[in-house]
C-alpha cells in the first residue's frame, strides 16, 4: 500500500512538479494550497508523512506544524518543513514547533526523496 504524503504549499507549479515525482516514486499524494487547508487535510486524511512550506496564506507553516505536533492523534507523522527561509533562526523555530526535518528551497529531489525514506523508514 502506498505511503500518503500531504503536501502544503501555495506555490500552485512547484506542488505539481513535486506531487508528480512523489507520485513517480509509488507515493500517493495529497494536496493543499494554504495552512488552514493543510490543517484540515492532515486531520482527515492521517498522511504517512507532511511537507510543509512556511510563508503560506491563512495559517504559516510553523503555526499548522505545532498544532499537529501538541496532538496526541498526530504528533508522530513527520513533518519536513520546506521552505526558501534559511536563517539559523527559521530553522531553530522548526525545531522548536516540532519539525522532524527542515529543507530549503531550491532543492534537490534526490535529497527530499532520500529524507522522506529517512522519516518513513523504507
Amino acid at each position: 500500500m502506498a505511503k500518503k504524503i500531504l503536501l502544503v504549499d501555495d506555490e500552485k507549479d512547484l506542488v505539481e512538479t513535486l506531487a508528480f515525482r512523489l507520485e513517480a516514486s509509488d507515493y500517493e499524494v495529497v494536496k493543499a494550497h494554504d495552512g488552514q487547508d493543510g490543517l484540515d487535510k492532515a486531520r482527515s486524511v492521517h498522511p504517512d508523512l507532511i511537507i510543509l512550506d512556511l510563508m503560506l496564506p491563512k495559517m504559516d507553516g510553523y503555526k499548522v506544524c505545532r498544532m499537529l505536533k501538541f496532538d496526541e492523534k498526530f504528533k508522530k507523522i513527520p513533518i519536513i518543513l520546506f521552505t526558501a527561509r534559511a536563517q539559523e533562526s527559521d530553522k531553530k523555530m522548526g525545531e522548536e514547533v516540532g519539525a522532524d526535518a527542515y529543507i530549503t528551497k531550491p532543492f534537490e529531489a534526490p535529497v527530499l526523496l532520500a529524507k522522506i525514506k529517512e522519516l518513513l523508514g523504507e
